[in-house]
C-alpha cells in the first residue's frame, strides 16, 4: 500500500480560506496541527528535530512542543535520542488500514459475482466498537436503492451484519461495546439488551447466520454471515432487499448457504495471504 505523504505548504493550500489568492494564517484547530505535524515525516526522515519539525509545519516553537508532548503520551510519536519518530499508534492504526483494505481486495470481487448471480444488494462490513463500517457495497441498480455508503456506519445490534459478527463474541465483550442505550432505528429495531443476547444465541445456534427484517431501514431485510480467518470473525458480508406486499419474503436458508460458500472461499484465499505477511 502506498502511501503519499502531504507537506505543510500543501496542506496550508487545501485547508485554508485564501484572500486575495493568499492563504490566510496556519492551521488553527488542534486536529488540523497535529496532521501538519504527523504530515512532517517521510521515507527520508523518519526522525525529526523540534527544530525540523518547526521548520516543516511553519508553527510556533512552543506550539509545536507543547503537541508534541501530548502526541508521544498519547503514542501517536516516539520521542528519541535524534528527534521524534511515528509512534505505536501510528503504526496500529496503518495496520488496520492495511487490514481492511486486505480484507476488501479479497471480498468484494466474490460480493459482486455473489450479488449479480441473485440479483440484490451486497454489503462487506467489520465491527468498529459499537457500529459496522462499510467496506464495500455491491449489487448495481439494487444497491443504489439502499440507503448506505462506503465508509458509513450503523449501530452494530441493527443490522444483520452487526449481529453476525456480535455473535462471535464472548457476551461479556458485547455488553462492554455496547454500555450505552441502544439505539432504535425503526419500530423493528431491538432496543433491549436481554432481547439482543436472546437474538445473538439464535445467531450462534444457525451457525453464524444472522438475518434483520425491517431492523435498520424501513422495508429491508437482510441476511449476513461472519468472515473469518483462522477462527475468529474479521468482517461480515451480507445481501439485502425490499420486501413488502408485493414481494416475496427472502428465502433465507438458501441465501444463507450462498453467503457461507462465499465467506468460506474469502477465507481460503486470505490465509494464505495473512501466512505470507507475517
Amino acid at each position: 500500500m502506498t502511501v503519499e505523504m502531504v507537506g505543510h505548504r500543501e496542506f496550508v493550500r487545501a485547508v485554508s480560506p485564501r484572500v486575495s489568492g493568499q492563504a490566510v494564517q496556519p492551521p488553527v484547530s488542534m486536529i488540523e496541527r497535529m496532521t501538519v505535524i504527523l504530515d512532517a515525516f517521510d521515507a527520508e526522515t523518519p526522525t525529526v528535530t523540534l527544530l525540523g519539525l518547526t521548520e516543516r509545519t511553519g508553527l510556533p516553537r512552543s506550539t509545536v512542543y507543547r503537541i508534541l508532548d501530548q502526541m508521544v503520551r498519547l503514542r501517536w510519536l516516539t520521542h528519541t535520542p535524534g528527534g521524534y519518530r511515528l509512534g505505536a499508534r501510528a503504526f496500529e492504526i496503518g495496520a488496520l488500514a492495511a487490514s481492511h483494505n486486505e480484507i476488501r481486495e479479497v471480498a468484494a470481487p466474490l460480493l459482486q459475482d455473489l450479488c449479480h448471480r441473485l440479483s440484490m444488494a451486497g454489503h462487506l462490513a467489520v465491527l468498529d466498537g459499537r457500529e459496522v463500517l462499510f467496506l464495500d457495497k455491491a449489487g448495481g441498480r439494487q444497491a443504489a436503492a439502499v440507503p448506505t455508503r462506503l465508509g458509513g456506519r450503523l449501530p452494530a445490534h441493527s443490522t444483520a451484519l452487526g449481529k453476525a459478527m456480535l455473535a462471535t463474541l464472548e457476551p461479556r465483550l458485547v455488553d462492554a461495546s455496547l454500555r450505552e442505550r441502544l439505539p432504535q432505528l425503526t419500530a423493528r429495531t431491538i432496543a433491549d439488551r436481554a432481547e439482543l443476547h436472546r437474538e445473538l444465541r439464535r445467531v450462534r445456534r444457525q451457525g453464524g447466520v444472522a438475518v434483520d427484517v425491517e431492523e435498520s431501514v424501513d422495508g429491508l431485510c437482510c441476511v449476513a454471515v461472519p468472515l473469518r480467518r483462522r477462527g475468529s470473525a474479521v468482517a461480515a458480508i451480507s445481501v439485502s432487499a425490499y420486501v413488502d406486499g408485493d414481494r416475496p419474503a427472502l428465502d433465507t436458508a438458501r441465501l444463507a448457504r450462498c453467503l457461507v460458500e462465499t465467506a468460506q472461499e474469502a477465507a481460503r484465499e486470505l490465509i494464505p495471504r495473512h501466512t505470507r505477511l507475517r
